[in-house]
């Protein structure tokens, strides 16, 4: 799927609101565009709108002048910058010990009291806002011609927003609204997710056949934890079964630590079991990427934990906490780069999913079915969570925030799959075939050389020119992928006999020697019996004798 990358960051000698937004990467090279813009007056209003009206959801009271702790309060968007900021693209000022620290603007006073039937136009304003503001003149142009070549080669366009400023990590973007069209994050055409250029690089990703998730229940006063561990782990493996697998559903295992040491949660990871990691629990903010509550008297912060989750084959870190996709801050200045979803994937983590805001159960669990739900059915990460939005929002509503509350960060590198497409898969053996390693063995051996070749690797081995065969013959006459000999297994008796036959698929033919001449078959299967023997295109190419060892 083709991927289209905008940054975001301050102009900080332009003047106080002043910002560019340009592609980092473009499937085409003529989408590669800059813009400057100016944070209007206008965009502040509604931010501050948003917290007034929506803050009430998470259970917290936000002021434009809150003397709040950083782990509660919401950051605003600055109107100036200390000395030793950031530059367009990102390099920091060596100054201070946390240079790189922005200074909120004084925001005017909100109304308070907002009734709630203006939640459905404050949604749709902001939103459109926030759209015009980013998708304006040339950005707007590689959108559209990024979005038209994807639909020509019938695929959807990947839409990754990096946000180089820590105090536009807050504001919810995913709620960004062509008018009279859906939310970006919404969209199955236009795939939307966050995500940051300063990487390690991505690790070494093995292919599994199924989900294979570590679901982790840390410290939480108001949780029962073995209650919400049974809930959690039926509702993520809810419908696994021969009907699941019917509709084409992978398999899903889950494995449950509740209130771990750190020793036990990187334990548990270092067995490489795992490709999905599932944290609930108590989270706060923290410098070193959040911190999150394990048990009373153990805490792992997001660097120590991005360590274990880079080298363990972990693709997915899902975190059902306060705080996941918010940065930290010190004396109201947001650190960059400080959010744990930020931090995991910086460090190398394919996919990271946090919370912008506090979720309540009813809302969690229905995103948590949806969202596995939509993974076992093979989507990649960021479509499912797209899919799982759109049913957050049947349930909940436009005008309630449950929609827009989860995060998604992706690694640049990282294409989403946790599980490959049935397309793209690798066939498994059925269950059902008898166990080769008991059977008698077979080969195919040149007749002039004592060199034999194992056909019972796999029930069909493939004969042909080219490296992926099992026997590779390198003479043009043979073609690419030149025959097949099968064996198959007849349970008309109490003991299975096993027989084997070839297939050509050639473009010339295979020659077999029968009843004293060699005989030519074309696209056709023949039976086979030990101690034939086969020419595999021209005529004047060796012999091969198939035997079949008692």
């Amino acid at each position: 799927m083709p991927s289209l990358n905008l940054a975001i960051a301050r102009l900080v000698h332009a003047g106080t609101n002043n910002f560019a937004i340009w592609v980092v990467k473009a499937p085409y090279p003529s989408g590669h565009v800059i813009h400057d813009c100016v944070w209007t007056p206008n965009l502040t209003q509604l931010w501050l709108e948003w917290q007034q009206l929506f803050a009430g959801h998470s259970n917290l009271q936000i002021s434009p002048q809150s003397s709040e702790t950083p782990e509660t309060s919401f950051p605003a968007i600055p109107s100036s910058y200390p000395t030793g900021t950031p530059s367009v693209n990102g390099a920091a000022s060596p100054t201070g010990s946390y240079a790189n620290a922005q200074a909120p603007i004084e925001l005017p006073v909100a109304i308070s009291g907002q009734p709630t039937n203006k939640s459905s136009q404050l949604m749709q304003n902001f939103g459109n806002s926030l759209w015009q503001w980013v998708f304006d003149g040339p950005i707007l142009n590689s959108l559209e011609h990024n979005r038209g070549a994807a639909i020509a080669l019938g695929k959807s366009l990947r839409l990754r927003l990096e946000l180089r400023d820590p105090y536009l990590v807050a504001i919810p973007w995913e709620i960004m609204q062509r008018p009279g069209q859906p939310a970006i994050s919404l969209s199955q055409n236009v795939i939307f997710s966050r995500t940051t250029s300063d990487v390690e690089p991505l690790p070494n990703l093995r292919s599994d056949p199924g989900l294979n998730v570590l679901l982790v229940l840390g410290e939480d006063e108001n949780l029962e934890l073995q209650t919400e561990a049974k809930v959690l782990k039926e509702t993520l493996t809810q419908g696994v079964g021969i009907a699941s697998s019917a509709r084409g559903y992978a398999p899903c295992m889950v494995d449950t630590l509740i209130q771990p040491t750190p020793a036990e949660l990187i334990a548990a990871l270092e067995t490489q079991s795992y490709n999905v990691l599932f944290y609930a629990g108590h989270g706060l903010r923290n410098p070193d990427g959040g911190m999150l509550n394990l048990h009373p008297e153990a805490r792992l912060n997001g660097i120590e934990l991005a360590q274990v989750l880079t080298r363990t084959g972990v693709k997915l870190a899902v975190f059902n906490s306060c705080w996941g996709a918010q940065p930290a801050s010190v004396k109201h200045q947001a650190i960059p780069y400080s959010s744990l979803a930020e931090v995991l994937i910086r460090h190398g983590v394919p996919a990271v999913l946090g919370m912008r805001d506090e979720i309540r159960d009813d809302e969690s669990i229905s995103f948590i079915k949806a969202f596995s739900e939509a993974l076992r059915s093979r989507k990649a990460i960021d479509e499912a969570v797209a899919e799982a939005r759109q049913k957050l929002l049947t349930q909940f509503k436009f005008n309630y925030p449950a929609w827009t509350l989860p995060v998604l960060y992706m690694h640049p590198e990282f294409d989403g799959q946790i599980l490959r497409s049935l397309d793209e898969s690798i066939t498994e053996l059925p269950t059902s075939l008898p166990e080769y390693t008991k059977i008698p063995s077979a080969s195919l051996r040149l007749l002039n050389s004592e060199d034999a070749i194992s056909l019972l690797q796999t029930p069909i081995t493939r004969i042909g020119r080219t490296t992926d065969n099992h026997i590779v013959i390198p003479d043009l006459s043979v073609s690419r992928q030149h025959a097949q000999i099968i064996c198959r297994d007849n349970f008309s008796t109490t003991t299975p006999v096993l027989s084997y036959f070839l297939r050509d698929d050639s473009t010339g033919g295979t020659l077999i020697f029968k009843s004293g001449n060699w005989l030519r078959i074309h696209h056709q299967e023949v039976p086979l019996e030990s101690g034939m023997q086969l020419k595999f295109g021209s005529s004047r190419n060796e012999i091969w004798e198939f035997i079949v060892e008692n």
